[in-house]
C-alpha cells in the first residue's frame, strides 16, 4: 500500500511537470506575458515533491521503511 502511494505521488509530479511544460509551449499568438498555468503547475510540482520527501522521511523514522544500502557483490 505504501509503494502504491510513493508510485502515485511520483507519477502526480511528473504530471505537473508535463502540464508545466504543455502550458509554456502553448503559443497564444499575443505578445502578452504567459498565463499563471504553468507557475501554477510548478507549484504543484514543488509542493508534491516536498510532501514525498516528508513522508518518505516519516516512513523512515516510523520504521516503515529501511534503508538497504548498496549491495558488495559477494
Amino acid at each position: 500500500m505504501k509503494s502504491i502511494l510513493l508510485g502515485l505521488a511520483f507519477v502526480g509530479i511528473l504530471a505537473a511537470l508535463a502540464a508545466a511544460g504543455v502550458f509554456m509551449l502553448r503559443d497564444d499568438g499575443e505578445d502578452k506575458p504567459k498565463s499563471g498555468h504553468m507557475m501554477r503547475a510548478l507549484a504543484v510540482r514543488v509542493a508534491l515533491s516536498v510532501t514525498l520527501f516528508l513522508l518518505v522521511l516519516l516512513a523512515w523514522a516510523l520504521g516503515w521503511i529501511q534503508p538497504s544500502g548498496i549491495p558488495l557483490g559477494r
